[in-house]
């Protein structure tokens, strides 16, 4: 068996979780959404993050590991992640699709049609839709230009052009 190391980032609806999960079928390994580590769950209201400590611990953990793929939008945190990580996908999914998808989820979470481990609102939303264009059209091109990855990223259109690539 081989071993792989793969974080994935993008927008909010870029794909990222389901790529993560078709991806971790097709190389059998284990993936973790960054999400489960950074928000605290049990809380009550929406948007309260986990103690630091406890997401890093968390993290170190899954990176110790030989193989996993990560998935997020996080930054400066799982800055380990991207050290360790042989492949580091980009999904640079189009904003408009990124937006329909936050859209569709949400309502499918409200009607219960999926599982919600978030409690969210409509102004949580539309707050959400607005820090994710800044992401999109500021942030994330900022942090490729900057980072000392470029020898181990991919940039990726379409999501599912990335069970096609020879990621070893």
């Amino acid at each position: 068996m081989f071993s792989i190391r793969i974080h994935i980032i993008g927008g909010s609806g870029s794909g990222k979780s389901y790529i993560a999960a078709l991806l971790s079928d097709k190389l059998r390994i284990p993936h973790y959404d960054l999400d489960d580590i950074f928000w605290d769950h049990k809380s009550n209201k929406y948007g309260v993050k986990a103690p630091e400590d406890e997401r890093d611990r968390r993290l170190r953990e899954i990176i110790g590991f030989d193989s996993w793929i990560v998935e997020g939008v996080f930054r400066s945190w799982v800055e380990p992640s991207f050290a360790a990580a042989d492949k580091i996908v980009v999904l640079l999914t189009p904003l408009s699709v990124q937006e329909e998808r936050i859209w569709k989820r949400y309502e499918e979470r409200i009607a219960g049609i999926v599982p919600n481990k978030k409690r969210e609102t409509l102004e949580g939303i539309h707050d959400l839709l607005a820090w994710n264009k800044d992401y999109n059209l500021t942030k994330l091109p900022n942090l490729i230009g900057q980072w000392d990855y470029k020898d181990k990223t991919i940039l990726v259109r379409d999501n599912l052009d990335l069970l096609e690539l020879q990621l070893m």
